[in-house]
């Protein structure tokens, strides 16, 4: 096999991996409101809105000390061991308490910046500045694939059910929880790319080994310690922090973080506490997580591993990203009660502006996921792009600034009304898709330098 053709065989088995277990933990997330609703009794009190928020929280914070753990032990059992600690919070879910519900959620976000630090480390050093549009789109599309089975398993398995019984969770997450372990298996079937014969030593680290950028710059170098190694990496992730590009982009990436919140577990739980909608509401959640996973596997597709607007760079994709979200706000506003992301077990009977479609209700689903893979494809993209000799901080410093918003957002979904929540995320998408385009243009004439410094 060609270097190429291992890098892309490893980024396909890459996208596998997260596809299995994203398969279990994203709709863990998106019935998980719903769900505790369901056994929220004397023995547990819990909120899958707040358990998210610790989840975010805590991966936020994470993110300064991921770079260290994947520079000493290697991203692949750094994604191995992260995806065993998502499978027990998942497994937790079967049998739950409140203490553990909430342990889970801690751990779940340790390792969550682990993870995808990591996998930010593979895709940049299996990936040149040709291939990272295609790869980043290759991997995104495999990864909502996960949307796409788990929520319609959901659906298969509660259609026609007003009330989750006992029974019907423990089935859900058993299957979630063996899937999930299938997925973190897989990551043992990544191997070493062969290094590019024109590559710095930084770009070509090896995946198997955690080696240091200077030890690998000469042999004769003595090789620092661990703890040399941990300390480096933290220190760049935290001067990346500070340079202009990631500041701009720290906009577009928290508003990522504000509209995971919202397409992953607020508009689940609104489309299941709408009575309007019928007895088959409680169904609808995975029919709604089935139309954002085609949405997004349709967006990485196009966008991303056909490059199909590599000649026009990335803005004209984000511009459509936000369009495309402002028409599913717009209607959701108008088709949603404004009490459903707060409301209880027995749902809303609050009328929204139009009388209630389901068709509109999934129609906003598909927006959502459309929208959100225009908006990550790029901001993967870019990121790859731009720090590619020093990927796993920058990927770690755009993970800690989605996961923090993403945190807010779960925080303030127990307590904000529909509309408000929407106009959040009007706000600061339009700020987001800004400084994008500033950073694109920034990109776009440093490419050229670099083209013409190389004549």
């Amino acid at each position: 096999m060609t270097p190429e053709g291992k890098r892309l065989l490893n980024i396909i088995i890459l996208g596998f991996g997260f596809m299995f277990m994203f398969t279990a933990f994203q709709t863990c997330g998106n019935i998980g409101q719903t769900v505790i609703k369901s056994f929220n009794h004397t023995e547990f009190h819990g909120s899958g809105y707040t358990s998210m928020a610790i989840i975010y929280g805590v991966f936020s914070a994470s993110n300064l000390i991921a770079p260290s753990v994947v520079t000493v032990i290697g991203p692949q059992l750094s994604m191995f061991f992260s995806g065993l600690l998502y499978s027990g919070y998942i497994a937790m879910f079967i049998y739950p308490y409140t203490w553990s519900f909430y342990t889970a959620s801690v751990l779940v976000g340790i390792a969550a910046a682990v993870l995808w630090t990591a996998q930010g480390n593979v895709l940049a050093i299996n990936s040149t500045d040709h291939t990272i549009g295609r790869n980043s789109g290759i991997f995104w599309a495999l990864l909502q694939f996960s949307l796409f089975f788990g929520n319609l398993y959901i659906y298969c398995a509660w259609h026609g059910h007003v009330h989750i019984t006992d029974k019907d969770r423990q089935t859900v997450f058993i299957s979630l929880t063996v899937i999930s372990l299938v997925g973190c298996f897989l990551f043992f079937l990544i191997r070493k790319p062969d290094p590019e014969p024109a590559a710095s030593s930084e770009v070509s680290e090896s995946l198997m080994q955690a080696e240091s950028s200077e030890s690998c710059s000469t042999a004769s170098s003595p090789r620092p310690g661990l703890s040399s190694q941990a300390l480096d990496a933290f220190v760049k992730a935290c001067k990346m922090f500070c340079t202009k590009e990631m500041l701009l982009l720290s906009f577009s990436t928290g508003y990522t973080g504000l509209e995971l919140t919202f397409y992953s577990g607020v508009y689940g739980t609104c489309i299941g506490a709408m009575t309007r909608f019928g007895h088959d509401a409680k169904s609808l959640i995975g029919i709604s997580g089935i139309c954002i996973g085609v949405g997004e596997i349709l967006g990485g597709g196009v966008f991303g591993m056909l490059n199909k607007c590599s000649r026009f760079g990335r803005n004209p994709v984000v511009l459509l990203g936000l369009i495309t979200h402002y028409v599913a706000f717009y209607l959701i506003f108008l088709n949603i009660a404004s009490d459903a992301p707060i409301a209880p077990e027995a749902g809303t009977d609050l009328q929204a502006y139009i009388t209630p479609s389901v068709g509109v209700a999934l129609l906003c689903s598909f927006l959502l996921g459309l929208g959100d893979s225009c908006f990550n494809t790029q901001l993967l993209s870019i990121i790859g792009f731009m720090f590619r000799d020093n990927s796993a901080p920058a990927f770690a410093v755009f993970k800690f600034i989605q996961s923090i918003m993403a945190a807010l957002a779960f925080f303030y979904s127990n307590y904000l009304l529909l509309h408000w929540q929407l106009l959040i995320l009007v706000v600061v998408g339009f700020l987001g898709s800004v400084t994008f385009f500033l950073v694109e243009w920034m990109a776009e004439s440093n490419r050229r330098e670099s083209d013409y410094d190389s004549i």
